[in-house]
């Protein structure tokens, strides 16, 4: 029996908060609605950019556009599995909304898993639904959880998530791999085939969703997961470019989310990876120059591992001749780079839509996250089964 999940949204929730659980657990086969108070199917909520970035608190900036794809006002809790609680500005004013008080506390009087995260537990307080229990948040939240009755766990660092019985509550974004995962055992989840090793290969204004949400997808199904950009090391940062769509001919840029790599590129032994994952974004124009990068697509692919790329990534793979008589998609900008390069074009109607021939996983952009994510799983004998 398929597990289906609610997730609520508000305007100017956090990004990353709200889609990579969004995407992932779609990838893993769960049906995922997301609704809005006030809004229906199709409807828009802006996003934001939350990060600390060496201020006294987080900075913040526009994100992308997250379109709801279910009406609030149709929706019956007895339906779904879980409920999901994104963080960001959106519970501020979301926890005086007495329809989603109600909401939550249905989920909580039936016992069904509740994940909140970062400012998110907000909603939690206002429905009276922490007292007793243990909890944590982004610190700012502490004082509300603890006059609501939390007992509260001081996050000893950014990635920290608790759980006490059916609540799942997590500091912030960066704890995604283990909040997710725990949501996924909430319920019923068993992953199987995860002992894989895969690598990034990002680049200075990558999509912002094309790394971060495969990132860590793949770690929360407990892959060893590392990030490597050629001239950086372990713990230098990469920024990220947010690319949507939002009526112009072309893509819009904005800032997005500064990225941490977890490995240095010089004398990295890629060898010792199971796969490789390339996102799309501005950072593939310029790596496809460089011959390090070049030598190391090409052992992955030589060496038949599987090779995801998305989007712009596909510049990479033709720079790197490694597309003669396979069959691939791309944003179709770059449908010129891969019919030079040998390949036969598969057109992505809808835009949502990834292909994989043989070793190679390819996708057109970050709404295809759900297949593209799942054929990679595929390819890995990954699985997660209810």
């Amino acid at each position: 029996m398929g597990k289906t999940v609610l997730i609520l949204c508000g305007d100017y929730m956090e990004d990353y908060e709200v889609m990579v659980p969004f995407q992932a657990l779609l990838a893993y086969g769960i049906s995922v609605d997301a609704v809005c108070p006030g809004k229906k199917a199709g409807d828009v909520c802006r996003t934001a950019v939350h990060q600390l970035s060496g201020h006294q608190t987080y900075s913040e900036s526009r994100g992308h556009n997250f379109t709801l794809n279910a009406t609030f006002d149709e929706i019956e809790a007895s339906k779904y599995d879980g409920l999901v609680i994104p963080g960001g500005r959106a519970p501020e004013y979301l926890a005086m909304d007495e329809s989603v008080l109600d909401l939550v506390s249905k989920f909580s009087h039936s016992g069904k898993p509740i994940a909140s995260i970062c400012h998110g537990q907000l909603i939690l307080a206002a429905a009276g639904l922490v007292k007793g229990r243990r909890s944590t948040a982004f610190p700012a939240v502490r004082p509300a959880l603890v006059a609501a009755g939390s007992h509260w766990v001081e996050p000893q660092s950014m990635s920290a998530c608790v759980a006490d019985g059916n609540l799942i509550t997590g500091a912030t974004y960066e704890g995604h791999p283990e909040f997710i995962q725990l949501f996924v055992k909430a319920l019923g989840g068993t992953i199987s085939g995860s002992n894989k090793r895969i690598l990034f290969l990002c680049g200075d204004y990558m999509e912002d969703y094309e790394v971060k949400v495969p990132f860590q997808s793949l770690q929360a199904l407990g892959c060893h997961v590392d990030a490597v950009c050629p001239k950086k090391k372990a713990g230098d940062t990469c920024p990220t470019a947010i690319h949507d769509f939002e009526g112009d001919q072309t893509y819009s840029e904005k800032p997005g989310h500064d990225f941490t790599l977890t490995e240095s590129f010089e004398g990295l032994n890629y060898s010792s990876y199971d796969a490789l994952v390339i996102p799309g974004g501005r950072a593939p124009e310029y790596l496809a120059l460089d011959e390090k990068v070049i030598a190391l697509v090409k052992h992955f692919m030589e060496a038949g591992k599987p090779v995801a790329s998305i989007c712009h990534g596909q510049q990479i793979l033709s720079a790197a001749d490694v597309l003669m008589g396979r069959k691939c998609t791309a944003y179709p900008a770059v449908k010129l780079n891969v019919v030079l390069a040998g390949a036969t074009w598969l057109a992505p109607d809808p835009i949502d839509r990834c292909f994989t021939d043989g070793n190679l996983v390819t996708g057109a952009a970050w709404p295809g996250h759900p297949q593209f994510i799942s054929q990679l799983m595929t390819l890995l004998d990954i699985q997660v089964s209810f």
